[in-house]
């Protein structure tokens, strides 16, 4: 087998728009620059589509949608396992492909396919588990019946920080349930989803069910596709912000909606926590992916009496991790995005400094090209630092202190954010207790990792609402038909 190289990768991904079963140039004959955020060079140039490009997309999937919605369940699985199985095939090239791109280190990026590939292979198996019920009127006489149709034509939004995981977890179950699609993925990293859609083009996905538009007009071209009458659902990953005005632009046509937004995750350590255990569980909800996650723990409160001890483990774990471009070996921390990220998070841990948090690690932006920065975390950090309240979205871990189980809650709650909370303790009756109490739509209980394609990923207040994975991530994507049948 031929080694996998940045050249071979590159030389391989389509660059054009993909509507209608066709790789074809934008209308203006534009395109756009992605860089590798490790060195800031040009990776490729991507069709810049445009309005008009985005309005050929819809038409594409709604020309596709009748014929799709018919297709039998089990046609529909067989195509997403054919992709899983191509998918799990070329692990090391899509690995490659999104280090580049988005900068997470090669074995993270591995990690990611493995974990991205398995939102196809969890609805390829639930396309045929698509059921309606039949019931007798409670009254007598009549009957009554159900089904489950599609929803129809679906505009996809996807985020830059997981380019392939954030795709196949909708386009898994759109493509199970008989739904067609419209995918617009970041134009930061747009060359994962395209090579995700030449995927599933040979896996034998039909010509107009999935189409992909690569823009760097992204308001300007999604605001007409997301007010088409013809749509009938919109799915986005991002931002509260950019979600809140999606969300306004959905009410016009009523469209169903899926809103995967920001978070402020709370990572609790109670007084009777095993701290080796935290620490690594630590580790992983906090530098995943850089830190660049909306399930990133971005809060650590920690019982007073075991704080200074955490905070030193931790420290020092953090302060041992190898920065880097993330191609080369043993590279643990890769660039974030863009340097205006960067700057976003040396803003945060500067404000959070000069209020009095002190630097037990990092603190620092890494001298040289790249977007890096320095792994850090900070104690004494007050509570009107900005970074307890706004989301990092980077290599930073700010923590604080409790004194009992009451204040722990109410400091993890006092946020307008409950998309994930962590806690580590081996308390059973607390575990109860402060499952039901946290205002989050996931939590992590001794573990740092929440994310299953087997579980129902989505969170509550201005982290969105709608469930992606699990037994219910496919019922985003269909319609409830309700039949009175008189015998």
């Amino acid at each position: 087998m031929a080694a996998v190289t940045q050249k071979s990768v590159l030389s391989s991904v389509p660059t054009q728009l993909f509507i209608g079963g066709k790789w074809q140039d934008s209308l203006s004959a534009q395109t756009f620059a992605v860089h590798d955020p490790a060195t800031g060079s040009v990776l490729a140039e991507v069709a810049n589509g445009t309005v008009a490009d985005g309005g050929a997309a819809l038409d594409a999937a709604v020309a596709a949608q009748a014929d799709w919605a018919a297709a039998p369940p089990r046609e529909r699985g067989e195509v997403l396992r054919r992709a899983f199985e191509l998918l799990t095939e070329r692990a090391d090239e899509f690995a490659m492909l999104m280090t580049l791109e988005m900068g997470k280190p090669l074995a993270e990026a591995r990690g990611e396919v493995a974990y991205g590939a398995e939102f196809f292979r969890w609805f390829s198996e639930e396309a045929v588990r698509i059921h309606g019920r039949y019931a007798v009127n409670p009254a007598g006489g009549s009957r009554l019946l159900t089904m489950q149709k599609p929803v129809g034509p679906t505009f996809m939004i996807t985020p830059w920080n997981f380019p392939l995981a954030m795709g196949t977890r909708k386009i898994g179950p759109a493509v199970a349930a008989g739904c067609t699609m419209v995918a617009k993925p970041a134009s930061e990293t747009p060359l994962t989803m395209l090579a995700l859609a030449a995927l599933l083009a040979e896996a034998g996905l039909p010509d107009g069910v999935l189409n992909v538009v690569t823009t760097t007009d992204t308001a300007v071209v999604s605001e007409p596709i997301i007010r088409d009458p013809r749509l009938r659902k919109l799915t986005f990953t991002g931002s509260t912000a950019v979600g809140r005005l999606l969300v306004e632009q959905s009410a016009e046509q009523l469209l169903r909606v899926s809103m995967e937004l920001g978070g402020n995750a709370p990572f609790l350590v109670f007084e009777d926590a095993d701290l080796d255990s935290a620490v690594e569980g630590a580790m992983l909800a906090k530098m995943r992916n850089i830190g660049e996650a909306c399930t990133s723990a971005n809060r650590f409160l920690v019982h007073e009496d075991v704080a200074d001890e955490f905070a030193e483990r931790l420290a020092k774990r953090m302060g041992a991790l190898a920065v880097g471009k993330g191609t080369k070996a043993g590279v643990e921390v890769g660039p974030l995005i863009t340097e205006k990220a960067r700057e976003g998070v040396h803003e945060l841990v500067t404000d959070a400094v000069e209020r009095g948090a002190r630097v037990l690690t990092g603190g620092s932006k890494v001298a040289g090209r790249g977007h890096f920065y320095e792994p850090t975390v900070l104690v004494d950090v007050p509570t009107e630092a900005r970074l307890l309240g706004e989301e990092i979205f980077g290599p930073v871990a700010p923590v604080t202190t409790f004194a009992d189980e009451a204040e722990a809650l109410r400091m993890a709650n006092s946020t307008e954010y409950g998309l994930v909370a962590y806690a580590y303790t081996r308390d059973h009756g607390r575990v109860l207790r402060i499952s039901e109490a946290l205002e989050f739509g996931m939590v992590g209980i001794n573990t740092g990792i929440v994310s299953n394609a087997a579980a129902p990923f989505g969170g509550v207040k201005h982290s969105g609402f709608g469930r992606e994975g699990g037994f219910e991530g496919i019922h985003e994507y269909l319609e409830t038909t309700y039949v009175s049948l008189n015998p």
